[in-house]
């Protein structure tokens, strides 16, 4: 099982971070900088807006799929056309939902237009999400990893055609809306592929309402579905605070919006694991299997990286915002350094939670993530109208270390996890060598791209010298599995 998560893994990770990456840090970054920071802080609030209230196309209905078809895949014909259905009617209750915070929370006619098609996308992207949790519980990972990234392929191409035709370039918001259009073709080409895909792998398929099923597959999906919604409140609701908080939101959620765009490509890595991992751990514990070696695994796999990641880009914070963006700078750069700490924590998140959930803990997770809500909520009213999109970030960073621990001692106590000291002790020195080792590249006397890679390499080597990382183990798992 080691051995199929490891090569399936690295599979997924390649596709992704080679399309995403390009998608993320060329694409989407350069669309904000044709747009300005104004108009596209608009498209990332609504964005954020209707990713909050997406639970209600979804209600838990993917992360359930996904574990129940790892478990039992003849679940796949008999579930699919049902459930298929029941996502169209929760379409409809979604729009109900979305237009009436947009109108409730005083946006005009053009981000109510925004809204919308930020949330038919969003029921799009749903959608796809779906299927793919059909090809995840089959464990067709290879073909859920190109099916990920095929919006994304498209979109390049569509985005350099605009930038070539000047279509962004348009004023009063329009730029910004061409944008929109071209990811609206995108996800529905998507759509359709991955839709024939799983279509072939049913023996029947028709559209049908079953009341009695609906209600039985909701009922079991609602503690997923709750999980959900409060995780996106406290990861999506700093923009849509800052937007609305501000005289300038507009703008300072475009600033958020340019620290926080490596920090969700770099989130890619930890979600695409997440969901590799639901659907083995899922079929690990069914069959009673011991988990302790594979949370080891991906936590080494996983956290070393991550650290790596974090203080590198939190030390070289102005570099990189100055490399990637003309304008506001110094401002995203603060932003963007707190905010890639958090991936440090944002990783044991997907790891632990991605466990307890496949145990059926979702009880103890949303009331973990119902205390995050709060917390966030609370400092971004605090801080927000102090210290603008920083203010955000502050909250953001503390929410996110306070459920990562929560969860973490929550998973040693339910699964009694031994406490392996020499890993802890080895991710504490590996930790301090990263920071040293990022304080000494930046004194060098040469240029900052030279200082960067040389840290980086530097990092690596260290992981394993530190013995958070083993080359010997990591033969001996993809040899022996």
């Amino acid at each position: 099982m080691q051995k199929k998560f490891v090569t399936n893994l690295a599979f997924m990770l390649f596709m992704n971070l080679f399309i995403k990456s390009i998608y993320v840090l060329g694409i989407d970054r350069a669309v904000q900088n044709e747009v300005g920071a104004a108009s596209y802080g608009m498209y990332y609030a609504t964005f954020n807006l209707s990713i909050i209230f997406s639970i209600f196309l979804d209600f838990g209905i993917t992360n359930f799929n996904n574990k129940s078809i790892a478990q039992n895949n003849n679940l796949l014909t008999k579930h699919f056309s049902g459930l298929f259905t029941l996502k169209i009617l929760l379409a409809a209750f979604f729009f109900i939902i979305l237009l009436s915070v947009g109108f409730s929370i005083g946006y005009d006619k053009l981000l109510i237009k925004i809204l919308l098609l930020q949330g038919f996308n969003m029921f799009l992207i749903s959608f796809v999400n779906y299927l793919r949790s059909n090809l995840a519980g089959l464990h067709l990972f290879k073909t859920d990893a190109i099916v990920s990234v095929l919006d994304k392929f498209m979109l390049i191409f569509l985005c350099i055609t605009m930038f070539k035709m000047g279509a962004l370039k348009n004023p009063d918001g329009q730029g910004i809306m061409y944008f929109v259009y071209a990811q609206t073709f995108a996800y529905f080409i998507t759509a359709v592929i991955a839709f024939v895909i799983i279509s072939n792998k049913t023996l029947v398929f028709k559209l049908q309402w079953n009341g009695a099923f609906a209600f039985l597959i909701l009922k079991k999906s609602f503690p997923f579905a709750i999980l959900t919604l409060l995780m996106s409140f406290y990861n999506r609701i700093d923009t849509v605070m800052i937007e609305r908080m501000l005289p300038n939101g507009d703008e300072q959620a475009g600033i958020y919006a340019q620290a926080f765009r490596i920090l969700d490509s770099t989130n890619m890595i930890a979600l695409l694991t997440a969901g590799m991992l639901l659907p083995i751990f899922s079929r690990m514990l069914k069959n009673k299997e011991s988990v302790e070696s594979l949370v080891k695994l991906v936590s080494t796999l996983l956290i070393a990286p991550a650290i790596v990641i974090g203080v590198g880009c939190m030390f070289y914070s102005k570099e990189l915002m100055g490399m990637l963006y003309p304008m506001h700078v110094e401002e995203s750069a603060k932003i963007f350094g707190l905010l890639m700490l958090s991936f440090v924590a944002i990783a044991i998140i997907y790891i632990f939670g991605t466990l307890l959930t496949a145990n059926d803990n979702l009880k103890q997770l949303n009331i973990i993530a119902a205390i995050g809500i709060g917390l966030n909520i609370l400092l971004n009213l605090i801080f927000i109208n102090t210290l603008d999109a920083y203010g955000a970030a502050i909250s953001s960073m503390t929410t996110q270390f306070l459920t990562a621990i929560i969860q973490l001692i929550m998973a040693q106590r339910i699964f009694k996890f031994k406490m392996n000291y020499r890993l802890i002790n080895s991710l504490i020195m590996f930790s301090a060598g990263v920071i040293a080792i990022n304080y000494g590249s930046k004194i060098l006397p040469v240029y900052w791209m030279i200082s960067f890679s040389i840290m980086v390499i530097a990092c690596g080597l260290w992981a394993f010298v530190s013995g958070v990382l083993s080359i010997k183990g990591i033969f001996r798992i993809y040899k022996y599995g």
